[in-house]
């Protein structure tokens, strides 16, 4: 291993640390409290707001509807991460590492919740008429950092370029294609970069119409997939969640392909692998959030936090039962491999099941690429104005052809970096403006308060 390497791995390793998870879910834990336990008193009441109609969303300040923005969102967020990184934490922490990635969850809800509610209020127009928000303007406008600001706007910028944005979902793609249908990479890498620059040259609009389709069949797709695994498997899976919350407490022996773990590393991998999928903190979905047309902050955090229960409490949850239950976190396998191997377990199908992973990852892989291009645009235009828009959007299109031919190795170290930098802005805006997040919220309730009880009195006369 090159000395180039071994630096990576060791700055990965400090950034994704014990200091960062302790403030990721630090932060989520105080607003969970101050907020009341927001994303389980509020929860139906979000999930209402998601599905109700447009008719009001239509005359409000925005460019998308909230359900499209929350789709933007969830394009970047439901990745390769809902296999691969499920995969990873149990490889290294054992079954109990799914007990904390809900955890991280939980706690993530308040967060999201919080990071697009402060999204809305402080965004604004850009020169092109096209509503933007975001950490930068948030730190900038409300909590007067404007360093901060810009320093979020380079890292964002940075895994949107080089990180997950772009290299690994290429190459995800490309070789899924090969490997299971035996396409030729160059005939993928151009199939791939023409779908890319038709869809995301059409601005925010395009990005979020796409998304929109593609993101609630995708999810469901797989659902029903790992659905599929586990009622051919339903009488392991009592065992598989008792299994779940002891080894999260107990940590987990070794035992076939897997070499033990301790509760530390299981509380370790579970949380850092859960705010890597569902990115609550990160600072990502408040980009998407800005664009949502609403006149209520509030009533857009809570649409918005919707995306962590969506991507970490079902779809995660569906992975990790998965492989729980076939025994394939036993195996000798990691990653994308160790889940075709529980599909293939679970289904008894060795072609079939590992062939709808596969189609899963390459739906996951492109509409992560859509969502970060959004994410890197917004950068862009924050940093240098919306003449470098166009610029950039040919650059990235250049960067998805020539990631489908790189070596992954410190590429995926890079993004890891640069993903976990963004944290440490976007926190600190969320905790200099908590009490903004608070009266905001305190503000909104009240009046849903008043005017319900004014029904009640309407109704009653």
């Amino acid at each position: 291993m090159n000395p180039l390497h071994n630096f990576l791995q060791t700055v990965d390793n400090l950034v994704w640390g014990p200091p960062l998870l302790l403030l990721l879910v630090g932060t989520g834990f105080y607003l969970t409290i101050r907020l009341g336990f927001i994303q389980l008193r509020y929860l139906p009441l979000a999930l209402g707001y998601l599905f109700k109609g447009n008719d009001k969303d239509s005359k409000a300040d925005g460019d998308v509807s909230s359900f499209a923005a929350l789709c933007t969102a969830l394009s970047a967020t439901i990745g390769t991460g809902n296999i691969v990184g499920v995969a990873t934490a149990i490889k290294l922490g054992g079954p109990g590492a799914l007990f904390w990635m809900w955890l991280a969850a939980l706690f993530g809800m308040a967060t999201k919740y919080a990071e697009c509610l402060l999204a809305v209020k402080y965004r604004e127009t850009d020169a092109n008429g096209q509503m933007i928000g975001g950490p930068m303007y948030y730190l900038e406008k409300g909590a007067g950092q404007k360093w901060l600001a810009k320093l979020f706007a380079v890292f964002a910028l940075g895994v949107a370029c080089f990180g997950i944005g772009t290299f690994p979902q290429a190459n995800a793609i490309v070789d899924a294609a090969a490997l299971s249908f035996s396409v030729p990479r160059e005939i993928t890498v151009i199939i791939l970069t023409i779908l890319v620059a038709t869809v995301t040259l059409g601005g925010v609009k395009s990005i979020s119409s796409v998304a929109s389709k593609v993101v609630p069949f995708m999810a469901i797709f797989y659902v029903v997939a790992c659905s599929m695994v586990l009622i051919a498997q339903y009488s392991a899976i009592p065992e598989a969640i008792q299994l779940v919350i002891s080894s999260a407490f107990t940590g987990h022996a070794a035992s076939g392909g897997f070499v033990g773990a301790g509760i530390m590393l299981a509380i370790q991998s579970g949380i850092a692998r859960g705010v890597f999928s569902n990115e609550s903190g990160l600072g990502s979905a408040p980009m998407a959030a800005a664009a949502a047309k609403t006149d209520s902050c509030v009533e857009q955090g809570l649409v918005s936090m919707t995306g962590t229960f969506f991507d970490t409490i079902i779809i995660c949850t569906m992975t990790g039962l998965t492989l729980v239950v076939t025994g394939a976190w036993q195996s000798d396998f990691a990653g994308a491999a160790m889940t075709s191997y529980a599909f293939a377990n679970g289904l008894h199908a060795s072609t079939f099941g590992p062939m709808l992973v596969t189609i899963g990852l390459m739906f996951f892989a492109f509409t992560t690429i859509l969502g970060w291009n959004y994410y890197g645009e917004r950068c862009v235009t924050y940093l240098f104005g919306v003449k470098a828009i166009l610029p950039y959007k040919i650059f990235f299109l250049v960067l998805i052809a020539a990631g489908a031919f790189m070596k992954l190795d410190m590429i995926w170290l890079i993004a890891d970096i640069v993903n976990g930098l963004m944290a440490i802005p976007n926190l600190i805006g969320l905790i200099l403006l908590r009490e903004v997040i608070i009266t905001e919220t305190r503000q909104f309730f009240d009046q849903l308060a008043a005017k319900s009880s004014t029904s009640l009195k309407e109704s009653a006369i």
